[in-house]
């Protein structure tokens, strides 16, 4: 079985989230997801998500070609996530390029182009700007 990982907050899920979770999971038979923690995200983004760790999780676990979740508290423990995972193919959005060459030794590292026109910080910015 080959194992897909890859990783994100997926905050204010839309189709971008789709759309790189299902390519991510045609790399291989298993995807496995690392959901990044409320704490994780504000040391990224200097902000909380909207949704709650619990709740990120939940919905991501819900998609049919989702296999696994798990919380990832730490972007320094990339390699342990894989190796705990026995995942032989790392799926980043192209955001990242380069970024995880570092474990190219314990799996192959696929940077895939986001969904043109969306992002999660843009759709929290237009929705504080029309509730202003």
């Amino acid at each position: 079985m080959k194992k897909v990982i890859t990783f994100g907050t997926f905050d204010v899920f839309h189709v971008g989230h789709i759309n790189i979770l299902e390519r991510a999971a045609s790399y291989g038979d298993y995807l496995v997801v690392g959901v990044s923690s409320d704490d994780l995200n504000f040391s990224k983004k200097n902000r909380y998500p909207i949704y709650s760790q619990q709740d990120r999780m939940r919905i991501i676990s819900s998609l049919k070609f989702v296999s696994d979740v798990f919380l990832e508290e730490s972007l320094e423990k990339k390699l342990e996530y894989i190796q705990e995972h026995g995942a032989s193919v790392l799926v980043m959005g192209d955001d990242w390029e380069g970024r995880f060459d570092w474990v190219k030794d314990a799996c192959e590292v696929i940077y895939l182009p986001r969904t043109p026109s969306i992002s999660t910080t843009e759709i929290i910015e237009v929705v504080r700007s029309i509730a202003k």
